[in-house]
């Protein structure tokens, strides 16, 4: 046993180093919340500290191998698999994740970090270009960034921290990441010991479990970092891309989501209520992806709702260690109020009741509502627990306006048995992603991972994630004397 509570110090230039604070942060199970580790939290002089070991770090890095890169991906990845059901065991603490919960992270963990090591060669190649003067030979080259400032969220922090990492790594960059203090250990020491024991060289990456009382803004300031990555919240991605903007960053933010799970009137009603059971309540509504709204035209609608609410009222719930359990907590009080102060707007609003949940300590068993305005604020809100919407849609082309009533755009859905025609309405829908029968919660290390509006800018997966995290650069070569005009 590895005992990863005891990695509850900062990993900065290669060493485990305590914090320098006078604070410290209980890092607590959801469920029952009690005490996983505690953690001496990092300063802002340690975080800039960081970012100085990791300019320099990134410069002999920069000049690595492909073979060298693809070593310290391949033997993370094996350190992280040689370590699954203890890694699991913490995720699963951690967060409140179910089993499956778990176990998916740690999956979707692995497809990023192995899927970075076939672009590690992606940079120093040469593509040429033809000339437009004689004589004159164009090289276009595709070098490392930089130093990329990571920000990672509670929710799925193993591989919402990887997705940014691995790819760095791969591509020649160094990397300050803060994970959420609350999932530490999941979002940061266990990936930092992974490449501790891979042999990455000092600097290349550094995790500082910290928060925001004590380094402020410093993440996104820091002169040295040529990208911010995070994934969050739409209010504070907009306060980073006013920030980078200024500085002429780049940014790669995945932000909140508002997911339309739409059901059209030719939809196969039990396997669309099978999908939405999923979509809606795995990790307890908590992910960025989750169905938000579902839309149900009006000829399917009353048989979708009996069914799904069947469904939900049956999910087991309490304790996450036990492989059957399927909601578990939410991960903070200031989770929970939220969702309940959700819950009895939604009542004053006049929705509709169609399941009643319960609080029990920090578990929300499912509340579903029907009759939903997608104008109210239950609609418009990305609700982050287990409350489903129902929204009665007149016709197929209403629910594509209901579902791009929103500033968000991330994940989508339709459910019909006209694959053709689902796919043409898929276009019409303005989000990142959409799935035809099948819920919104899906992700690989191989797709556009990214959405539209106020759900982000830029995407990750291969190609597009080497785009975002190296610089393009134009050598051209005068190979004959060339006459100018004066």
């Amino acid at each position: 046993m590895v005992g990863f509570e005891n990695l509850n110090k900062s990993f900065i230039n290669g060493e485990w180093t305590e914090g320098a604070s006078e604070r410290s942060y209980d890092i607590l199970n959801p469920y029952d919340n009690t005490p996983i580790t505690s953690v001496r939290l990092a300063t802002s002089k340690q975080l800039k500290e960081s970012f100085e070991v990791a300019k320099e770090a990134q410069k002999k890095w920069a000049k690595s191998s492909v073979e060298e890169r693809r070593e310290v991906l391949h033997k993370a990845a094996e350190y992280l698999k040689a370590n699954r059901e203890e890694i699991v065991n913490v995720i699963g603490r951690e967060t409140g994740g179910t089993v499956l919960k778990a176990n998916v992270e740690l999956h979707l963990t692995l497809e990023f970090l192995e899927e970075s090591i076939k672009y590690a060669d992606e940079i120093y190649q040469v593509r040429e270009v033809p000339g437009h003067v004689e004589g004159k030979l164009n090289h276009i080259h595709r070098l490392p960034l930089g130093v990329i400032a990571s920000i990672s969220p509670f929710n799925f922090p193993m591989n919402l921290s990887m997705r940014t990492i691995a790819p760095a790594i791969a591509l020649g960059n160094s990397v300050v990441h803060k994970p959420d203090i609350q999932v530490g250990l999941s979002g940061g020491s266990i990936i930092a010991k992974a490449f501790e024991e891979a042999g990455l060289p000092k600097g290349v990456l550094n995790v500082l479990l910290t928060d925001i009382e004590e380094i402020g803004e410093e993440m996104l300031t820091n002169p040295h970092s040529k990208l911010i990555s995070f994934t969050g919240s739409t209010q504070v991605g907009r306060r980073i891309g006013e920030i980078a903007g200024k500085q002429l960053k780049r940014v790669a933010l995945e932000l909140g989501g508002n997911s339309p799970f739409i059901v059209l009137s030719d939809a196969d009603v039990d396997r669309a209520v099978d999908a939405a059971i999923f979509g809606k309540f795995i990790h307890q509504g908590q992910i960025c992806m989750i169905i938000n709204r579902i839309i149900v035209h009006k000829d399917k609608h009353d048989e979708f709702v009996d069914k799904f609410v069947e469904k939900a009222k049956a999910l087991p719930y309490g304790d996450t260690s036990d492989p059957k359990t399927v909601i578990g907590p939410l991960v903070n009080d200031r989770q929970m109020e939220k969702a309940l102060n959700f819950i009895e707007e939604a009542k004053r609003e006049g929705a509709t009741v169609a399941l009643e949940g319960k609080r029990e300590g920090n578990i929300l068993t499912p509340f579903v509502f029907t009759n939903v305005n997608n104008s109210s604020k239950l609609a418009q809100s990305e609700l982050f627990a287990p409350i489903a919407t129902i929204i009665k849609a007149e016709s197929d082309e209403e629910a594509i306006e209901i579902a791009n009533d929103t500033q968000h755009g991330l994940s989508s859905a339709i459910f019909t048995n006209d694959l053709e025609r689902g796919e043409k309405l898929a276009l019409e829908v303005d989000a990142g992603m959409t799935h035809i029968n099948d819920q919104t919660v899906n992700d690989a290390p191989y797709i556009p991972f990214g959405g539209n509006k106020a759900s982000g800018l830029g995407r990750f997966g291969n190609p597009w994630v080497v785009e975002e995290f190296t610089v393009t650069k134009w050598v051209s070569v005068q190979t004959k004397y060339r006459s100018f005009a004066f």
